[in-house]
């Protein structure tokens, strides 16, 4: 049983919210899977279609970050929660109307707008309804189970995928909407959390998430080493394609091997991360293992054989440490340096540093490692290493801005600043 409790959430809160993380991502990657065949067979778009569309709702969910966030500050986070869970599952009912451009832009637009305010409002309502020694510790199993719900979702859309017809490539709007729903009506269930609703008017004005800098800063720097996410799934497969002798078949079997290790350690790698001290050392840990993978990868551009295989491996499981840790420290700062009556505020624009710390990373890297090979990845890693030397003085300007706008009530409870 002592083993066994490692993979489960000790709370009731917890593991309700580890069961919502499985429903949610078995329905969005169900859709996921099959959604390229989808949008090219059934909507009619071209490839090149697909991807500016993408790109527009990409910006559109940029650049109104911040204002969702503030609406859960303004009308309770659980409630925005549910409804923008149940709108945004309703959204996919409308897949099978859309046939052409327009009308494939304005849905991916609403649904990645809807899903910045929901994004938001649910990691308020978390952060909120855990106590900081619990708040790390339990996103790390929301995450893990997110894992466990893609992996199922992608078999059941590979399933679809897979049928001699487009039957079931046409069903599957309707079943994410069915299970996204289903997930939705559990958010009403769920205990209210202990949560300060922001007056219309309030008088805090010189708190705004906005106007903390050295937040802003962290974000973006969080950002920059979540640009692991772009290693992972971009440039190191197009790199093991291209200038490798590494087999295709591999890449699957990495993926693979991401997912594993995302279940199995998430929560491991999050031990210690709920303080701003170990927020810093999990993104230190990240940093020097994305390193490390820099440093693996680039050499078999002139291997052969297994021993190309065995490296390309070692730096996608090293890559998955980055991840890992990252993420982690991510959660920490989250917790620690958000101000308990602007948590969705907080959310918004750590959403929106995030994205401007990590939008560039695709095309960047990509350049980066197809033009300069070996240098590229050298480039990388001194990215990484140099955003990760800001973010110490970005955590402390951000623990400093919250220490002189809070009440004195509230100072009392602040985090020990970190050296």
């Amino acid at each position: 049983m002592s083993a066994l409790s490692r993979f489960l959430p000790s709370s009731g809160l917890a593991r309700q919210l580890a069961v919502l993380s499985v429903l949610e991502a078995v329905g969005t990657g169900t859709f996921l899977t099959g959604s390229a065949f989808y949008f090219t067979h059934v909507v009619g778009l071209s490839a090149a279609q697909v991807g500016a569309g993408l790109t527009i709702a990409g910006v559109a969910a940029f650049v109104t970050g911040f204002p969702l966030g503030r609406l859960g500050d303004r009308w309770g986070r659980q409630r925005v929660w549910f409804v923008g869970a149940l709108l945004f599952a309703l959204l996919y009912l409308a897949w099978p109307l859309v046939h052409g451009f327009a009308g494939f832009v304005a849905i991916v637009v609403m649904a990645e707008v809807i899903d910045s305010a929901v994004s938001s409002a649910r990691g308020a309502y978390t952060l909120d309804a855990f106590s900081p020694e619990e708040r790390v510790r339990s996103m790390a199993f929301m995450k893990a189970a997110l894992n466990i719900g893609f992996t199922l979702g992608a078999s059941l859309g590979g399933v679809a995928l897979a049928l001699p017809t487009d039957t079931g490539i046409r069903v599957l709007p309707y079943a994410t909407a069915a299970v996204l729903m289903g997930a939705a009506l559990l958010i009403p269930r769920l205990p209210t959390a202990d949560q300060q609703v922001a007056p219309a008017h309030s008088p805090r004005t010189t708190g705004t998430a906005l106007r903390n800098r050295g937040y802003l800063a962290t974000s973006v720097m969080s950002g920059v080493l979540a640009t692991n996410q772009v290693l992972l799934s971009v440039v190191i497969p197009l790199w093991i394609v291209e200038q490798t002798d590494a087999p295709r078949v591999l890449l699957a079997w990495l993926f693979g091997t991401n997912t594993v290790l995302a279940i199995l350690f998430q929560v491991s790698a999050s031990r210690g991360a709920d303080t701003l001290r170990g927020a810093l050392r999990a993104s230190r840990r990240s940093t020097a293992f994305l390193v490390l993978s820099c440093v693996v990868i680039l050499v078999t551009h002139d291997t052969i054989g297994w021993v190309t295989i065995a490296l390309v491996w070692l730096a996608y499981i090293t890559v998955t440490g980055a991840e890992l840790f990252a993420a982690a420290g991510q959660w920490g700062f989250q917790s620690e340096l958000s101000d308990v009556h602007r948590r969705g505020e907080y959310q918004g624009v750590a959403r929106v540093g995030i994205a401007f710390g990590s939008l560039w990373a695709p095309a960047l890297y990509t350049w980066l490692t197809t033009t300069l090979h070996a240098v590229g990845w050298l480039v990388i890693a001194a990215i990484v290493i140099a955003a990760t030397t800001c973010l110490g003085p970005s955590v402390r300007s951000a623990d400093a801005f919250l220490r002189r706008t809070a009440s004195p009530a509230q100072a009392e409870s602040l985090p020990i600043t970190p050296s």
